[in-house]
């Protein structure tokens, strides 16, 4: 069988990443700058735009994979990036909203290779930012005159939802000793995948596309979401620090359950009974407790299911995005951007 990368070649990820940053950075910031000062300087910093004084810095602003899904689904039912410029901020905007949060609620010290913003301006300051960007996104998208505003404002709302729902699971996850990988599911796609899925739609209804294309790119996201995060937790236990900007561990310092840890916790094998004792634990845990519980994580075959359900998730992302009869050009751009998501380096 004939993959879109074969019939079509387009611009490589990294170049579509790129082109989506020039495109919808400036609009982004725009929209940022409208902010109240107090609020602004926690999120430029935030977007690695300004240093803790406010001094502009050129630091990272994360890979902008949301945006450039959004722009790439507006040209997969015929219609023109720019027309979706608007959903693409809208989406980057509620993305790091949720990041803002994220980062507090999981007392992570490093985002992007800096100190997070919650440990620069404090726990108060960046939720209140966080919420000012989601605030933000929603005023952008009634803002834009887009004859899918509305539509688009219900499917974004109804994104949100679910994202929140899914992060409320992952923080009551921690004080329990009973979770399972169905409900560790249902977790990530909400806190995970109801974005991604909500960008490719959005992108796809601020494009012009038919309510079948909609929703073909909508479970595209969807599917590409998951598989996200199922690559995403494994760069939490696995990942490189200099890839990710994180330390290494850092999801089992947190005593996070996360999909291969509780698939691991399920397995019913001895290295995840041993698993269990180790998360029982009250102090925190050492290094050496640690390099176990990854080692313990591995032999209990969470990793390998991990990687293969990303890779199955992948499949199938990439069967509703044929469905959905892009382009060839833009299939393969999507088929690229969709395989650097779901394999990066861990």
């Amino acid at each position: 069988m004939t993959t879109v990368e074969e019939r079509a070649t387009g611009r490589s990820a990294p170049e579509v990443l790129s082109w989506s940053r020039d495109t919808v950075g400036p609009a982004l910031r725009a929209a940022v700058d409208g902010l109240p000062p107090s609020m602004g300087r926690v999120a430029g910093y935030h977007f690695g735009w300004c240093d803790e004084r406010g001094e502009p810095d050129d630091a990272s602003s994360g890979k902008a994979i949301r945006p450039a899904l959004v722009l790439l689904m507006a040209e997969a039912v015929g219609g023109g990036g720019a027309t979706a410029v608007p959903a693409a901020v809208a989406v980057e905007l509620v993305h790091n909203f949720s990041l803002l949060h994220d980062d507090v609620m999981d007392r992570d010290v490093t985002r992007r290779h800096r100190p997070t913003a919650w440990t620069v301006f404090g726990i108060g300051p960046a939720i209140l930012a966080g919420d000012a960007l989601n605030t933000l996104a929603f005023d952008v998208l009634a803002a834009s005159g887009h004859d899918a505003a509305q539509p688009g404002l219900r499917m974004l709302a109804a994104a949100v939802q679910n994202l929140v729902e899914g992060q409320f699971a992952d923080v009551a996850f921690e004080q329990r000793d009973d979770v399972d990988v169905a409900e560790c599911v249902r977790m990530a796609e909400g806190k995970t995948a109801a974005l991604l899925g909500a960008s490719c739609a959005l992108g796809a209804l601020f494009g012009g596309g038919r309510p079948d294309q909609v929703e073909h790119l909508g479970a595209f996201g969807q599917h590409l979401g998951l598989a996200f995060q199922f690559v995403d937790d494994l760069l939490g236990i696995w990942g490189d620090p200099a890839v990710t900007g994180k330390p290494v561990y850092s999801d089992l310092q947190n005593r996070k359950k996360s999909l291969p840890v509780v698939a691991a916790l399920s397995s019913g094998t001895d290295e995840g009974r041993q698993l269990g004792e180790l998360y029982a634990h009250d102090a925190p845990l050492t290094a050496p407790e640690l390099a176990r519980a990854a080692d313990l994580i591995d032999r209990a075959g969470a990793r390998t299911w991990s990687q293969n359900q990303a890779h199955d998730l992948l499949g199938r992302a990439l069967d509703r995005l044929g469905a959905a009869g892009p382009t060839d050009r833009v299939a393969a751009e999507l088929g690229g951007l969709a395989r650097l998501v779901t394999r990066r380096d861990h």
